[in-house]
């Protein structure tokens, strides 16, 4: 069963986080942060990933802290759920138009962080959600999951429709990495025989 809990309680944020990789995409989200909770759903519908999120956080403040302890919880989540990633596909990818925007999202379960974020948005919030968020959300996810994610808008005008891309792309590249291969006999999908 892949599955994981993960709680986190810091001064600023506290957060419960439950995920199944092997789930039929339900989510139940309450952030917070509305336009974040738009997002977690697009990872759990597209990703096929059941997700629940409860997160308390000071956004009477601003929406950072929260935004980013989701990402570290996420990923911490994450990296409990797929264990020691024997069977797994390992590499994802994905490219998810919405109209005028096209996003790509490349992802590799390596054990090893690495973010290149190359998103440039055309404006600064949508609605009042600050866009810079995003790549703090990626980077707490990235730091505690143990993963290398590249993130590229290949093009696009409306900055909703690029998150939206984004995250879509991101769930979708999540869902065929964590594929079972059924070639793999269980074995662990890296030369050094351990990720």
């Amino acid at each position: 069963m892949r599955q994981a809990d993960v709680t986190r309680n810091t001064s600023e944020t506290k957060i419960q986080i439950s995920i199944n990789l092997d789930g039929a995409g339900k989510a139940e989200l309450a952030s917070g942060v509305p336009f974040l909770d738009h997002m977690l759903d697009q990872i759990a519908r597209h990703g096929m990933i059941d997700l629940k999120v409860v997160a308390n956080g000071d956004t009477h403040i601003d929406d950072h802290h929260t935004v980013e302890d989701v990402g570290i919880t996420l990923g911490q989540a994450f990296a409990k759920a797929v264990g020691d990633k024997a069977g797994i596909t390992r590499y994802g990818h994905s490219y998810v138009p919405l109209d005028e925007t096209l996003s790509r999202v490349v992802i590799d379960f390596s054990g090893r962080p690495g973010l290149e974020f190359n998103v440039p948005f055309t404006r600064a919030r949508v609605g009042d959600f600050d866009v810079d968020l995003s790549i703090e959300f990626f980077r707490g996810f990235v730091n505690h999951a143990g993963v290398t994610l590249h993130i590229d808008n290949l093009r696009g005008i409306n900055a909703h429709h690029q998150i939206e891309t984004v995250f879509k792309a991101f769930g979708r590249a999540l869902r065929m990495a964590l594929a079972v291969d059924p070639r793999a006999s269980g074995s662990i999908p890296s030369t050094k025989g351990s990720l």
